[in-house]
């Protein structure tokens, strides 16, 4: 695929991801304080890139825009989007005075290129201008822009990075390097692209096209962690709900005052009207599951994690899973001894579950419908 093609395929797909990152943050963020500037940052960015693709500018020249005028808004945008990066980045360190030096220097820089641009009002322009190049081919003009994309993207390198570093949330420290690397990207462009204006090669433009396109993805990548993790432990959430649902069902029918609402007629009913969100009902059928285990371990008859054992290896069950399934089975007869009517004895506790982590109830669970029933219900015994 030849470049040019390339890069107006990462162009558009990077316009399309910037803007459905905007949407899906924008009501979170813009509750946040500390993730406005974020946002606003993507959202001056985003507008910029979708002003540099050809496919997308096109309609508006073919409206009766020119060229000029989409090129100068373009560049404008462009430099509030690395003001607001420098602003984002000072935002942390609660300076007034460098909050607001860095205000004056964007409004400063702005208005120099509009004057800049009306200055050349009375010079000839190219008749077939770029859309790509830049408003003006005034060299100070060009250079305003393109020392002010350089410093915003260099001082969000160094401060994401850093930042990083320093910081636990994990969602956090993601944003910040991925800004980062989309900062090194954005770089690069600039640098790129003021070898192109200094004299170089034309050939050069698809590839900072492509670059300043994996740039857009890149930063919506960083837009997108927080929900990407939101939906990342809300699958997790899903399929420990799933996983579980078995067990969960089986043994808070036999220990009911563990459960604190009892368990709907199908899993699928489980996961699909939730009494509470996922990852808190996750939670609760784990914390109810481990419970009702500890209650039936004064069920648990001598020998039969043993016994359990030997049958599971017997069946073909896997080395790594046999120790689950041990669990299964022995907690399977001490279910059916419960409910049959069996009286408890001294608790005996089973291998493995002290802690009652998550893997191990899984792995049990998914042992549960074929040990249930492996070792035969004892008697219960006869009253006088």
């Amino acid at each position: 695929m030849p470049a040019h093609e390339l890069a107006d395929q990462v162009g558009v797909g990077s316009v399309l991801a910037l803007w459905f990152a905007l949407v899906v943050r924008a009501r979170p963020a813009l509750r946040r304080p500390h993730q406005r500037g974020l946002w606003l940052t993507v959202l001056a960015a985003a507008t910029a890139i979708t002003l540099f693709q050809p496919r997308i500018t096109g309609p508006l020249t073919d409206a009766g825009l020119d060229v000029h005028t989409i090129a100068l808004t373009r560049n404008l945008i462009g430099v509030l989007s690395a003001g607001l990066v420098l602003l984002f980045m000072v935002g942390s360190t609660r300076a007034r005075r460098l909050r607001l030096s860095v205000l004056v220097g964007l409004a400063a820089a702005m208005g120099a290129l509009l004057v800049l641009d009306r200055l050349q009002t009375d010079h000839l322009r190219e008749a077939s201008p770029s859309l790509q190049g830049p408003a003006d081919p005034a060299s100070a003009y060009w250079l305003l822009l393109v020392v002010a994309h350089l410093a915003g993207d260099a001082v969000a390198v160094v401060v994401c990075w850093r930042y990083s570093l320093r910081t636990a949330d994990r969602d956090l420290v993601w944003s910040l390097r991925l800004f980062a690397v989309g900062s090194v990207l954005a770089f690069v462009f600039w640098c790129g692209y003021l070898w192109h204006l200094c004299g170089g090669t034309p050939a050069l433009l698809p590839y900072l096209s492509l670059i300043i396109g994996v740039h857009g993805l890149v930063r919506a990548a960083s837009l997108l962690v927080p929900t990407a993790t939101a939906l990342a432990r809300t699958w997790t959430a899903l399929r420990v709900t799933w996983q579980l649902w078995p067990l969960w069902r089986d043994l808070v029918a036999a220990v009911p005052h563990v459960a604190l609402a009892t368990p709907r007629r199908t899993r699928l009913q489980e996961v699909l009207r939730p009494r509470s969100p996922l990852p808190l009902q996750a939670h609760r059928q784990t914390i109810e599951t481990y419970d009702a285990l500890l209650d039936l371990q004064q069920y648990v008859q001598p020998g039969a994690y043993e016994e359990a054992h030997r049958h599971a290896r017997r069946a073909g069950v896997r080395a790594d899973r046999l120790a689950a399934a041990a669990l299964a089975g022995a907690l399977g007869q001490a279910r059916r001894a419960k409910l049959a009517g069996t009286p408890p004895s001294v608790p005996r506790p089973l291998p493995g579950v002290v802690h009652g982590s998550p893997q191990t109830l899984l792995g049990i669970a998914r042992l549960w419908p074929s040990m249930t029933d492996a070792l035969a219900c004892p008697a219960p015994a006869h009253r006088l």
